[in-house]
């Protein structure tokens, strides 16, 4: 089975939204960090995955549900076994962690 590396966790996450912004959480550049851990037993070829994102503001009243969609979009992909998803806060996410083309969707040029 091969293994899921980073940018299939990026693209599987692009269908996860922040239901008040019309822009996938990748784009948004809610998304810090993903690490993987392998599982140790040798009939098992899954990994662990561990994701640190933010949101576009602490009171976001979506942060529950939003992770929860993150954790069972990852734990879709053949591959993985379990996902971990770490709310932070530092650094503050800004409008400067925005893609190109979440840019374009939003019209800030």
């Amino acid at each position: 089975m091969p293994t899921v590396t980073k940018q299939d966790v990026l693209s599987a996450l692009k269908s996860c939204y922040d239901p008040e912004i019309p822009v996938n959480i990748v784009d948004l550049g809610l998304i810090y960090t993903v690490k993987f851990d392998p599982v140790e037993l040798p009939e098992q070829d899954k990994q662990d995955v561990t994701v640190d994102m933010t949101l576009t503001s602490q009171g976001c009243p979506e942060h529950v549900n939003i992770s929860a969609q993150v954790k069972s979009r990852l734990e879709q992909l053949p591959g993985i076994r379990n996902a971990t998803v770490h709310v932070v806060w530092t650094p503050a996410w800004t409008p400067e962690r925005l893609s190109p083309d979440a840019r374009k969707q939003l019209g800030i040029e």
